[in-house]
């Protein structure tokens, strides 16, 4: 009988990071009076003092080509050079064709793989989790992960629970084949029987009526969430959640040199941390004060501002866990990219 030939690849890194910053920065401030609410309350509970807001000509791909860009001149490679790119994202306005090839057409290499993946908040670790398997396996050798939102699209500027959280932005990392072990076990899963507990969803509403038929319009959906379920569920769940990722891939928490969660809410960052016995030598990311929450994109956005502020971390272990609606999660232990040459 006939055997399959194996495609044993090597091993996986994180050869660079790159990221896009909206110009907008917009205060709470600007939020509060629509909301009934003050700077002081935001911060208290969140710790965000301010976000970032694309401009209304700036999309999702805009933001993603300018992010991967940045990641490939800092890995030293072209597009050319990427064979698979996985972009996640929730904000993307089609559900077809994907973000990913809307990408690596504007990029100039529209024959690579491409996909999008829908996990949210923790959109980004699937991606590096899938990355890490693809070369592993020896499907791919470069791949491009973008995790990218523009949630000012689907945000109710009068929403007093979400109004002031979300962001826009994007971050990208080129994953690459290596010699040794930079991207650990990817610990995932779900909490699917509270899926609503974060919501997207769209309302139908009739706009015209006539006796021969009814024309329906589907109206932009906001996001909705259930605060106090979230905090709940990321607090106690992710940290369990994280422990068990640094025991998949033999590190313990004093060998780290950062925790870089997703940025949803510094509270839940600090109560995590507690959760975990996080050292003090372990530098804890906290890009949530100034840019806000960023869905997928939150966590290679916060990791590169971690090695702009503190380079001595390049090169070192990190912790990444991120989480959303669904619930889903997804986590692994990285070796941070090495320092730009």
């Amino acid at each position: 009988m006939a055997t399959i030939k194996s495609s044993k690849g090597s091993e996986a890194q994180i050869l660079s990071v790159g990221t896009y910053r909206p110009a907008r920065l917009v205060p709470n401030s600007e939020i509060v009076d629509r909301i009934d609410s003050s700077d002081e309350w935001i911060q208290q509970r969140t710790g965000i003092e301010s976000r970032r807001f694309a401009g209304p000509d700036e999309s999702v791909i805009d933001m993603a080509q300018a992010a991967s860009e940045m990641a490939l001149k800092r890995a030293k490679l072209s597009i050319a050079d990427i064979d698979t790119v996985i972009v996640a994202t929730i904000t993307f306005p089609y559900q077809a064709p994907s973000a990913a090839t809307a990408l690596i057409e504007r990029l100039g290499n529209p024959k690579a793989a491409a996909f999008d993946v829908g996990a949210a908040c923790a959109g980004f670790c699937y991606g590096v989790g899938m990355a890490n398997d693809l070369i592993r396996g020896g499907t791919s050798k470069n791949v491009l992960v973008v995790g990218v939102e523009k949630i000012s699209d689907f945000t109710d500027p009068d929403d007093r629970a979400t109004a002031f959280i979300f962001a826009d932005g994007a971050g990208a990392v080129v994953v690459s084949a290596a010699d040794h072990v930079g991207i650990g076990p990817t610990i995932w899963g779900s909490d699917a029987a509270n899926r609503d507990a974060i919501l997207m969803e769209p309302a139908w509403t009739d706009y015209k009526k006539t006796p021969q038929s009814t024309i329906e319009q589907l109206k932009w959906p906001n996001i909705e969430q259930q605060g106090q379920t979230v905090f709940r569920w990321a607090v106690f769940e992710m940290s369990k959640a994280a422990i068990r990722t640094l025991e998949a891939a033999g590190v313990s928490v004093d060998q780290l040199g950062a925790f870089i969660p997703h940025q949803a809410n510094f509270r839940i960052i600090e109560a995590m941390a507690r959760q975990m016995d996080i050292p003090d030598s372990v530098v804890i990311a906290d890009d949530i004060k100034t840019n806000g929450n960023t869905s997928a994109a939150s966590i290679p956005l916060a990791m590169d501002a971690l090695l702009e502020k503190h380079p001595e971390l390049h090169g070192s272990l990190a912790l990444l866990i991120g989480y959303g609606a669904g619930l889903v999660y997804a986590g692994q232990v990285v070796q941070l990219p090495p320092a730009p040459k």
